[in-house]
Formats: C-alpha cells, structure tokens, sequence
C-alpha cells in the first residue's frame, strides 16, 4: 500500500483476492500509523446497493514498496476513522453542489 495508489487488492479470510478502489488515505501522528478507506470496486458498479467502505492501517514500507495491510483493533481507532469519514463525505458533498 502506498500513498497516492488509486486502486489496491486486499485479500479476505478466504484467500480470495479482491480489487478495490481507494477513498482516501491519511497519517495519524498519535497512533503513528497510516490508515486507508477503501471498498471493493464491483460495489462501485452497482448503484443499487449501497457501498461497505472498510479501514485497515497500514505501515509505509520501505521505499519503493508496498507496506502491509493491517486490522485496525482499538475502538479509539475507529472514533478517529469515523471522524475522518465524515469530514471526507462532507467535504464530498459540498464539493458536488
């Protein structure tokens, strides 16, 4: 995973690999870690249905590499990414008025 990259490949519990596009990414300099938001891009295809976004944080790996994907496990985590969604889709939002 690097910053910048517009579509990743995540794979699941079962091995299967799934491509997905990227929300957007951003550092957290209190959990020291990169996060990414991110849902599968056949979501993207489907109108109908509405779109699962998922986090995983992610290391930078060294330069010229792909850090790894990592559950993101504290609950203060999750109040940091929910805070970042929000901003990001009102940001959206306004931007498409």
């Amino acid at each position: 995973m690097e910053h910048g990259e517009k579509q990743i490949t995540v794979v699941d519990e079962n091995g299967n690999e799934q491509l997905c596009e990227v929300l957007f990414t951003f550092a957290s300099d209190e959990f020291k870690k990169s996060y990414v938001l991110y849902y599968p891009v056949s979501a993207s295809e489907d109108d109908e249905e509405e779109i699962e976004i998922h986090a995983s944080a992610f290391n930078e790996g060294p330069e010229g590499q792909e850090g790894e994907l990592q559950p993101i496990e504290s609950e203060e985590e999750w109040d940091l990414i929910e805070e970042m969604l929000g901003a990001f889709l009102d940001e959206e939002e306004e931007n498409e008025q």
